[in-house]
């Protein structure tokens, strides 16, 4: 029987990727929020590679430690996280929580499970939704970008060593934007053309789009158990297009916030990370100040030990050897301070982050009182897939309660907190991967 009148031409499935390739993320923002309009709930995770500084309690290096001496509401900020300690009222250090499922994991291969608590195991290394694209799911179409996923290096980079926190609900990987000026042009620029010329390419992407599905129905009909899988996953994809595709109709015809380009250091790239990495968190607030998300993701670095990323940034404050043998000499004579003065140095940029969030008014409050922060790793020290270091910020408008020092033990899976918090931004969530209950102890 010939095959060629139930198969879908090559032209015909290229048509409907490069759609996808091209269309921009076309998603809104509104202007003039209303007292009577809901305050908006945002979320925002940070990620940074290959663990912290851990000396011993009593030993001489412990000041350089990252996590606090004391517990509770009576613990002392040592020197990596002190350029945090004026928001101490708007933050929590969290210590003892990780993914069960990561701990038999590779040292290097939980940077992709960070916000997922999958097992990437075997040849597949099949992961699973990222928190911000599960809360995006229920609240993206409540702004023009249902999410921002960034990262110092860009892309996708490749299973076990992801350039990306996101992934959809099939488990792929989200491209993740690096540039400044890109992440700009994408969320403030005027946009390719006139509204009626992005209206008819819009209304033509539809169409496209349509016929792909339409033709797959019939072809799925003949295919093997393996092979519909394979369409399963990349209809998933055509049908995530579909949704923006819709959604960008509906912000059309509503104009991008106008932000003065002179605002964010746009010419700067990963050669100058102190300059890099403040413009890539000023872009982060710009995107929550405008409403244009409310979802956020960025990875400073990812967990491959050779990367540009890994290389330059330790020497910006003059430290020597790349930020993966910072980290595996930080048990050595005088490594401790080494590492713990480039977590000082990563602080003090998440820091501004919080701070311009905390000085931003919005209403009654400010624009941190309405957004959690999440800010870790997924190594305590590099390659223990345990006992991660994290910062969870804001949210007091959302009912926690911060200024502690909060220290958990193995039964508690970090995707606990997961739960709390997408609970906090309004998004339904019984259970998130292996969670078993809401932190309610980070509650007012």
């Amino acid at each position: 029987m010939s095959t060629s009148s139930w198969k879908i031409s090559r032209r015909t499935c290229l048509q409907g990727l490069g759609v996808s390739l091209g269309l921009p993320l076309l998603d809104g923002m509104v202007h003039g929020e209303q007292k009577t309009r809901p305050r908006p709930r945002r979320m925002c995770c940070v990620y940074f590679p290959f663990g912290v500084a851990m000396p011993k309690d009593g030993t001489p290096d412990r000041q350089w430690g990252w996590f606090p001496t004391g517990r509770g509401a009576d613990y002392q900020l040592t020197n990596p996280l002190k350029p945090l300690a004026a928001l101490r009222n708007e933050l929590t250090v969290l210590g003892g929580l990780s993914h069960p499922r990561g701990r038999s994991m590779g040292g290097h291969d939980t940077g992709d499970t960070f916000l997922t608590g999958a097992k990437l195991s075997g040849s597949s290394f099949s992961n699973t939704v990222s928190m911000d694209q599960y809360a995006a799911a229920f609240v993206g179409d409540q702004t023009r970008f249902p999410s921002l996923t960034l990262s110092s290096d860009g892309g996708v980079g490749e299973p076990t060593r992801s350039t990306t926190l996101s992934f959809t609900r099939t488990g792929r990987p989200v491209p993740a934007l690096a540039s400044p000026q890109q992440i700009f042009n994408r969320l403030f620029g005027a946009g390719d053309g006139s509204t009626e010329a992005q209206r008819r390419r819009l209304e033509q992407s539809g169409s496209l789009l349509d016929l792909l599905l339409e033709n797959s129905r019939s072809l799925k009909r003949r295919l093997g158990t393996r092979d519909k899988k394979k369409l399963d996953d990349y209809l998933a994809s055509v049908r995530a297009v579909e949704k923006r595709v819709q959604q960008s109709q509906r912000w059309l015809s509503i104009p991008k916030p106008k932000i003065d380009p002179k605002s964010v250091d746009l010419a700067v790239d990963q050669d100058a990370p102190r300059e890099y990495l403040r413009a890539m968190y000023d872009l982060l607030f710009l995107a929550f100040q405008t409403d244009t998300t409310r979802l956020a993701t960025y990875m400073i670095g990812q967990v491959a030990g050779a990367t540009t990323i890994a290389n330059a940034f330790p020497a910006c404050i003059g430290l020597k050897g790349n930020w993966h043998g910072l980290a595996h000499g930080a048990g050595k004579a005088g490594g401790a301070e080494r590492l713990g003065r480039f977590d000082q140095f990563l602080a003090e940029q998440f820091g501004y982050f919080l701070q311009r969030l905390h000085e931003t008014s919005e209403r009654d409050g400010t624009l941190l009182d309405h957004t959690l922060v999440l800010y870790g790793s997924s190594n305590s020290r590099t390659h223990q897939n345990r006992n991660y270091p994290l910062v969870l910020a804001g949210g007091t408008g959302l009912g926690l309660k911060h200024g502690h020092y909060r220290r958990y033990g193995n039964e508690v899976p970090l995707s606990n907190l997961f739960v709390t918090m997408l609970d906090r931004i309004g998004v339904p969530v019984k259970g998130f991967a292996d969670s078993t209950a809401e932190m309610s102890d980070l509650l007012a």
